[in-house]
């Protein structure tokens, strides 16, 4: 079984099947569930000290902070479902060898 991954900034990647929603953070109703969260210990920060532009959700109840805009996000998890084979990750940074 193949684990597909997106990118989600500062060599973060999640696991595309387990996104359930990716929303801005600007609505009182995403900073309220993101403080809840944070309460309840399922918030996790990978903004690396941004600001923070987009909220994803995950089907484990988990709130992942990026700094990547939601529509960069949404973009990357079409192109390697377009791209990419199974497996493969999708990577927006240069590997230099």
């Amino acid at each position: 079984m193949a684990i597909e991954v997106v990118h989600v900034g500062f060599d973060n990647y999640l696991v595309t099947n387990k996104i359930v929603a990716i929303a801005s953070p600007n609505s009182s109703t995403i900073k309220r569930a993101i403080k809840e969260a944070g309460n309840n210990g399922l918030l996790i920060d990978m903004t690396h000290g941004r600001k923070t532009r987009a909220a994803i959700f995950t089907d484990s109840r988990h709130i992942f902070l990026t700094s990547r805009a939601p529509d960069i996000i949404v973009g990357r998890l079409q192109a390697s479902q377009r791209d990419t084979g199974p497996g493969q990750m999708q990577s927006d940074e240069k590997v230099e060898v």
